[in-house]
């Protein structure tokens, strides 16, 4: 058989995924990453699968859809799943990471594989051949223009937001409390703020009248519904962010025995626990109003911060009217992986990079193309994903809200519900997996 060429563009999750994947399997992948001769609105470093947002991969709960995502990549293999999971931090039940540790993994195990090149260079036309573009919706001008020119469909946008980090060693403790929601206080693995309704009104007022980096009143359809900066979710009522982020429930001020008004969760950045995340502060504020604002939250006084909030424009294709069910571009070698699809979310970004290197690996193979059960949270969502039906594409995480319903017609509460879905998911992606062993046998899974 003649050597198998690939070119992968882009070193996110998606694109870092997607070489390992089919250097595992023979194939000979160039690796191309623009970063630092060509710098992103939203990047920091060079590094590759570098997390622009948060540090957490959400829950770990088996009746969860993120839960059930992660042993569904478990079970197919995932390489930076593996490295997620080495590189953890304390979250209670979610798996968060070590931002520079987890990038570090990656890098080895890319750099172990001596079937990928990594080019370092922006790619501005797209090559020849198999062709897996992982770019993410920040991918250059040049680059997004090539895509729109290839798919002939319209591309469609949202804005993206990412929270702020702090300097551990300039927080309060006298005021902090440790614990996770319904858990011992000093036990859990948050930084807990409390706030009383006087401090909680003035930091609203605060917060919804600071100067904006993008200066417009956003609509919803503007915004990407998990990561919609604080400030907006503020304007939507003076309550909101109380029963959101800010939500005290589960949580006892060990100064006072009882619960705060409201409270802000920070959540550990990497191993050492020497910076934290402002859960759910994702943020449009200028640097100045950051400093200003969020310093008024109690033990956050003197705060210095490693890095502020920012918010950028994403951009995806409309994936249901211009790919195929592999995410690829009808009529030609090229295909889709990661966010620039609309598939939103880190887990989701390393899932279909998993699952472009199936598809482009069964296309240079003669090999039928991968049709992940409907029931399972990738197969749900690349369903979703691929509908031709959609009208309104929006980008969407994995949910139980777009898995088939039940079939046995029992009333159940919602947990379970969900329980039964991720038990049947289990169950019908064990069973693809064993017909075709010319995926996925010798690869190492769960």
């Amino acid at each position: 058989m003649a050597t198998m060429k690939v070119d992968v563009i882009g070193g996110g999750l998606a694109g870092s995924e997607c070489a390992c994947q089919l250097a595992d399997r023979g194939v000979s992948v160039r690796l191309h990453e623009m970063r630092p001769n060509v710098e992103s609105p939203a990047h920091h470093t060079d590094h590759l699968a570098e997390l622009v947002c948060s540090n957490s991969f959400k829950s770990t709960r088996p009746d969860s859809a993120a839960g059930l995502l992660k042993h569904e990549l478990r079970s197919m293999g995932s390489v930076l799943l593996s490295c997620a999971e080495r590189a953890a931090v304390p979250a209670g039940g979610a798996l968060a990471v070590d931002r520079d540790r987890f990038s570090a993994f990656v890098e080895q195990e890319v750099a172990s594989r001596p079937g990928i090149e990594v080019l370092r260079e922006e790619v501005r036309e797209i090559p020849d051949g198999h062709v897996v573009i992982a770019a993410g919706p920040l991918c250059s001008p040049a680059l997004s223009q090539a895509v729109m020119d290839l798919v002939g469909g319209e591309a469609l946008s949202f804005f993206d937001a990412a929270a702020p980090i702090v300097d551990a060693t300039t927080l309060d403790y006298n005021v902090l409390f440790r614990q996770s929601r319904y858990e011992d206080a000093g036990l859990g693995d948050y930084l807990n703020a409390p706030l009383s309704k006087e401090e909680y009104e003035a930091f609203i007022d605060a917060l919804t009248g600071a100067e904006r980096v993008v200066l417009k009143d956003f609509e919803r359809k503007d915004l990407f519904q998990a990561c919609q900066p604080a400030e907006e979710v503020a304007r939507t009522g003076r309550d909101a962010i109380r029963f959101g982020a800010m939500k005290p429930v589960g949580l006892i001020d060990p100064r006072t025995g009882r619960r705060p008004w409201a409270a802000v969760q920070l959540r550990s950045e990497n191993a050492e626990g020497t910076a934290y995340n402002l859960v759910g502060f994702q943020t449009n504020l200028t640097f100045a109003e950051q400093r200003r604002v969020f310093r008024m939250i109690p033990g956050l006084e003197n705060a210095e911060f490693f890095r502020y909030g920012v918010m950028h424009r994403n951009t995806f294709v409309d994936a249901p009217h211009v790919l195929d069910r592999t995410f690829a571009v009808p009529g030609t070698t090229v295909r889709l992986a990661g966010q620039i699809t609309g598939t939103e979310g880190y887990m989701e970004a390393v899932a279909s990079g998993l699952l472009a290197a199936l598809n482009t690996y069964a296309d240079l193979v003669g090999a039928p193309a991968v049709e992940l059960p409907r029931t399972g949270a990738l197969g749900s969502l690349v369903a979703y994903a691929t509908d031709p039906q959609t009208e309104s594409y929006q980008p969407m995480h994995v949910n139980f809200g777009i898995v088939p319903p039940l079939e046995d017609g029992k009333r159940r509460s919602k947990r379970d519900r969900y329980a039964a879905y991720a038990a049947r998911a289990e169950a019908d992606l064990a069973a693809y997996i064993a017909t075709r062993p010319d995926l996925f046998e010798g690869t190492p899974r769960a």
